[in-house]
């Protein structure tokens, strides 16, 4: 369900072991291209498919009524635009969500969401979480992913599905943490792109990452108590990669911001979506009752929402490190 990036990469991962798949693509145009062409238009267009082995449709009830598993990469912002179109009844699917971001308005993890508005059973829905960017998926470079279901089972049985040659896998029941540390690592990765726009270097990065680490370990453990370890791959690796690597889309939007780009015209620039920029909001409003100590969370905040400069946010931020 989505037609970016992340969303070809898992189909691409998805028919490493299956014969076909059902895929919902908002735009005909996109479908017809993809179709003639052998790949997707708009993303990852070195990545071939053989399209007699995908069943596209922009019909979103046609794809669930002939699905038994919905594995969901739109963007957080438009999630509810998707489903607003949905007649066809999901609680007795079983749902994946594969995004890295929060509903806004309602201000919750899509996990959540799905269970609350549509009644879907906690066991039925897993998360993907991890070190994996979709770029380095199509390069078929080593890349591991994490299920977090709250079914065991049904999470090695979905790991041992999405594992190949170039995935390693391993399962979780940190639903609630997997998702919130995915929010939170797009947030600390457009810190790191401010400050590496406002030529702070490697040094700074360094202590960046290790403060954002303490903060969104800080963050879990008020809205999730659990004995996870936040130095695993799901928690510090996502953030690692996200905060330094040169496909993070969160890292170049906040690279944009640090040189002075309004965040319009960063926007406009990018033409793909940058999750934390959305999740900031949230996170800030998740956080006015939790009462939790998130200096980063907050710099970012004031620079993208309240417009406060880069350069005298970050200043603040760097009087706080230690």
């Amino acid at each position: 369900m989505g037609g970016g990036s992340w969303a070809t990469a898992i189909a691409k991962i998805v028919l490493s072991h299956d014969e076909s798949i059902n895929w919902y693509m908002r735009r005909d145009d996109r479908i017809e291209d993809f179709k003639r062409l052998g790949h997707n238009p708009a993303y990852l267009t070195s990545v071939r498919f053989d399209v007699k082995r995908i069943n596209f449709s922009s019909d979103i009830n046609k794809v669930v009524n002939e699905s038994d598993v919905l594995i969901f990469v739109t963007p957080s912002p438009y999630l509810k635009s998707h489903l607003k179109k949905l007649k066809a009844k999901i609680k007795n699917k079983f749902i994946i969500t594969a995004i890295k971001g929060i509903v806004p308005d309602e201000n919750i993890i899509v996990s959540e969401y799905f269970h609350k508005v549509y009644g879907v059973p906690e066991e039925n829905i897993a998360v993907l979480g991890g070190p994996c960017h979709a770029e380095e998926v199509a390069l078929e470079r080593l890349s591991y992913l994490t299920v977090g279901c709250a079914n065991r089972e049904k999470a090695k049985f979905l790991a041992k599905k999405m594992a190949n040659q170039y995935i390693k896998t391993s399962v979780s029941d940190d639903v609630v943490g997997i998702e919130y540390s995915s929010v939170l690592k797009n947030v600390y990765a457009i810190a790191a792109g401010i400050c590496s726009g406002l030529k702070y270097g490697d040094n700074f990065q360094a202590v960046l990452m290790a403060n954002a680490v303490q903060e969104m370990n800080r963050f879990l453990n008020t809205v999730y108590p659990l004995g996870r370890k936040i130095d695993d791959s799901v928690y510090l690796g996502d953030l690692l990669v996200t905060g330094y690597s040169n496909f993070s889309r969160n890292r170049v939007f906040g690279t944009m911001i640090g040189k002075g780009y309004s965040v319009k015209s960063a926007q406009i620039e990018m033409e793909m979506i940058a999750e934390g920029y959305y999740g900031t909001k949230c996170i800030k409003e998740v956080n006015k009752h939790l009462h939790v100590n998130m200096p980063i969370v907050d710099a970012v905040y004031n620079i993208l929402y309240e417009r406060i400069s880069p350069m005298i946010e970050i200043k603040l931020l760097t009087d706080s490190f230690r």
